[in-house]
């Protein structure tokens, strides 16, 4: 069973290209589904101003963050921390793009050549939830997630609140399942062999007039696709 780190960054701005940082990054261990204790928070110095939206979300002043450690001192031992683990993160392509660039200027990889997956909570939640609004607020007022104390955006605090999210979206994946090999039911699930050949399946044929207005719909399909049905064709 593999490691799962819930994961969240706090940038500068919103382009990694255009030159926006890191600042903040929020990591939670999950294993087995559960809260390991190994979590991973770190501010940094972007050696750089935070663009004025960004700062009404996160909160992370210039002064605040100027003695903080520059990413790349510390590079070596987040990819340590990731190493081997699936990546759970909402709005993947975000976070891996400013970490991805974050690690290309320390000289290393980008974060797929070492950690086992990235997973997108957005994109699960948008299956799941179609047309419906998927933000992490979203989703934890849907959960019922309390974030009460969340004043400004905060990459731990954000970490823990969609890996609560993140088990509440999957619930229904935690089905029980028979390892047919054994030939042993799951445990806590009962197995019983039911013989089907001792009942008579009744067969309720069509009634006439359902017939009747079966082949007249048949008939108007035909009609409209100028003959090019392939029931028709087929017949």
């Amino acid at each position: 069973m593999s490691r799962q780190i819930v994961l969240d960054t706090e940038t500068t701005g919103l382009s990694a290209e255009n030159g926006d940082r890191v600042i903040e990054l929020g990591c939670v261990e999950l294993f087995a589904r559960k809260l390991t204790g190994n979590d991973l928070h770190i501010y940094f110095n972007p050696e750089r101003e935070s663009h004025e939206d960004a700062l009404k979300v996160h909160g992370l002043t210039t002064d605040f963050l100027r003695d903080k450690p520059k990413f790349a001192t510390l590079a070596n031992d987040i990819v340590e921390y990731l190493r081997g683990a699936e990546l759970i993160i909402h709005n993947a392509a975000f976070d891996v793009g400013f970490l991805n660039k974050e690690l290309e200027m320390a000289g290393l990889p980008p974060l797929r050549s070492f950690v086992s997956e990235v997973t997108d909570t957005l994109a699960m939640a948008k299956l799941v939830y179609p047309g419906k609004r998927n933000s992490l607020d979203a989703l934890c007022d849907r959960f019922g997630v309390d974030r009460s104390n969340r004043t400004f955006h905060g990459a731990k605090l954000d970490a823990q609140l969609l890996a609560d999210v993140y088990i509440n979206l999957t619930r229904g994946q935690d089905a029980l399942l028979i390892d047919v090999a054994s030939n042993e039911p799951a445990q806590g699930t009962t197995v019983v062999a039911v013989d089907l050949s001792q009942f008579e399946l009744p067969v309720i044929l069509a009634a006439e007039h359902e017939l009747t207005a079966h082949e007249t719909v048949l008939t108007q399909l035909d009609k409209s696709s100028n003959g090019k049905t392939l029931f028709r064709q087929n017949a």
